[in-house]
């Protein structure tokens, strides 16, 4: 079957108190198993081909639980895992992957990390510059604070394919928009960064959210990135602490219902196909 539509952003996991302790006593709908039969009834209502499903977990384990969910159900079109990409071992653990054809690219939880500047240690940068080399795509998941060195990173990395996750959480609950554009700005003046219109119903803080909540953001992922470069994630299942998939959809749905099918096209899926080269 030929794809066009790909949720280029969601997750699995089998519940682990300690291995998910990130998952607080306010997302207690998160703490149970979630998989790929879970998701296929609400891709298919959508039209969505299949999905790319992102590491939850910071070990070699969640790519070996993710490829073997991708063995026995089709709608796994590419993984985002994770290696410890300050290791000196790196460049054979890279090696090692290019075995596997579905996984495509590795992300580390960098807005977890205590260090606002973990990305510019020269042990990780190292491991981001070996990327490109083994074909691997790289997802920056940061908070808006994190743009600043996102950007020095992006000059250090010219070649990578990089895309940010979430539009970078901005603060949507506050409405907080201009100094995240700025520095969004920055970031999509690189050509290689493409960006994830995914988990922005769960940056609306307490606030119950609307439609025209993300009016404005969308207004400048769209302005900065062109539809060339943005692809529609549904974070699914953490969406679900504030929004049900079709929710989810719908937003960006009738924020692009005006665009032509091309650029439509591109958005849910077309650009996803190239970025990930499923």
């Amino acid at each position: 079957m030929h794809m066009k539509r790909i949720d280029a952003h969601q997750h699995f996991w089998q519940y682990d108190a300690t291995r998910h302790s990130w998952m607080n006593e306010e997302m207690k709908v998160l703490k149970r198993n979630f998989s790929t039969h879970d998701l296929e009834p609400l891709l298919k209502e959508h039209a969505f081909d299949g999905c790319i499903a992102v590491q939850a977990s910071q070990t070699e384990e969640e790519n070996t639980f993710l490829r073997s969910l991708a063995t026995s159900s089709t709608i796994i079109k590419g993984i985002v895992g994770w290696v410890d990409l300050q290791s000196p071992e790196v460049s054979e653990r890279l090696a090692y992957y290019q075995q596997f054809p579905i996984m495509k690219g590795f992300r580390h939880i960098i807005h977890d990390e205590a260090d606002i500047d973990f990305m510019l240690r020269p042990a990780f940068l190292n491991g981001i510059q070996q990327l490109d080399s083994y074909g691997y795509s790289y997802d920056i998941l940061v908070f808006h604070h994190h743009l600043d060195n996102t950007v020095k990173l992006l000059q250090r990395n010219p070649g990578q394919r990089f895309v940010i996750d979430h539009i970078a959480k901005p603060d949507i609950g506050n409405k907080e928009i201009t100094n995240w554009k700025k520095k969004m700005a920055a970031v999509a003046a690189f050509p290689n960064v493409y960006c994830k219109v995914s988990g922005m119903v769960t940056e609306t803080g307490s606030n119950p959210w609307k439609q025209e909540d993300f009016t404005p953001y969308l207004d400048a992922v769209t302005e900065l990135f062109g539809t060339e470069r943005l692809m529609f994630g549904s974070d699914w299942p953490v969406c679900i602490l504030s929004a049900s998939y079709a929710n989810v959809f719908r937003i960006v749905n009738d924020y692009f219902s005006g665009f032509s099918k091309e650029e439509q096209d591109n958005f849910f899926g077309l650009n996803a196909i190239r970025f990930y080269q499923l």
